[in-house]
């Protein structure tokens, strides 16, 4: 409806045009039922919270022709692992069924804070389950600082999927890691099984990817049916024939301390223990420090750290 509509409208018809068609938009409090008044609130905030996200944010790369702020409708149903139809949809307001995993991973793209999380659910009206934990998608300046002190040693925040939360500079300069790319490689699984094997800082390959993926496993059990996890693992199937390999292994093992030697075009081979630590506050979450296994490595260690000053 357009204001010349209501404009050059007379009389009880045109009122009746006007009220009609208010009520089919915004849901008038007279005509529509509570569903149909919180559709046009939900395509709004939705909306509002897309705008506020920026392609960086999500580690994409910013593209041209952007003719609004924020990401795109078809770019937060990528990063949701749910269609972009159907997303358009659940934005428009239409009267569609979303489960609380769906909107889980759309609340984690759109980066959405607790009371909004909150918020999302009571519009969609799915029920809110209060305490729920959600994928953390960053650290704490007090965790940052943890890691940042364990310099020279390599550290790193990890979240049960292995995005990458956090680094310090030790571990960037490890892996060559001066700031993501793109979104696939925020992921240290997707770098490990995508990279060419003579560029993949593991050295033993054959050993370490299968005790990673069955790690993964063993937390997928607690995903399974979220989109996030679902879209990770077949993405990764996809581009990987050695992941989609191991994964049908249906291998599980626990996170534990292990020593994995790593290859840099700098210093050559360098041999770590990695000790995987919780946070409180933050579940399925770890820091992943790495010590010298031996002198050697804590020579190449320092020579990388003084590369870097």
């Amino acid at each position: 409806m357009t204001t010349m509509t209501v404009t050059n409208t007379t009389g009880k018809g045109g009122g009746a045009v006007f009220r009609a068609a208010a009520g089919a938009e915004y849901g008038d409090a007279a005509g529509a039922t509570p569903a149909q008044r919180r559709r046009p609130e939900l395509a709004a905030f939705l909306r509002s919270r897309r705008a506020r996200v920026t392609p960086a944010d999500v580690g994409m790369p910013p593209g041209l022709r952007r003719r609004t702020p924020g990401l795109r409708r078809e770019e937060v149903a990528q990063l949701s692992g749910v269609g972009v139809t159907w997303y358009t949809w659940l934005e428009q307001g239409r009267p569609i069924n979303a489960s609380a995993q769906v909107l889980d991973a759309v609340a984690r793209t759109l980066r959405l804070d607790q009371p909004e999380r909150e918020h999302l659910y009571h519009l969609a009206e799915v029920a809110y389950v209060p305490g729920k934990q959600a994928d953390v998608e960053c650290v704490s300046p007090e965790i940052q600082g943890i890691i940042d002190a364990l310099d020279p040693h390599p550290a790193v925040v990890y979240n049960a999927r292995y995005d990458i939360l956090a680094t310090n500079p030790a571990y960037r300069d490890l892996f060559a890691m001066h700031g993501a790319r793109s979104f696939a490689l925020r992921n240290v699984l997707w770098t490990l099984f995508t990279s060419p094997e003579p560029s993949c800082p593991l050295v033993f390959r054959e050993s370490e990817l299968p005790l990673m993926v069955a790690q993964l496993r063993g937390a997928y059990g607690r995903h399974v049916g979220e989109p996030a996890w679902e879209g990770f693992v077949h993405r990764l199937a996809e581009a990987s024939p050695y992941f989609a390999e191991l994964w049908e292994n249906g291998d599980v093992v626990p996170p534990g301390p292990r020593v994995k030697t790593f290859r840099h075009t700098a210093v050559g081979k360098v041999r770590l223990t990695s000790v995987s630590l919780a946070i409180n506050g933050m579940p399925e979450c770890r820091i992943v420090a790495y010590t010298p296994n031996d002198e050697e490595s804590r020579e190449r260690i320092e020579i990388l750290r003084a590369r870097r000053e």
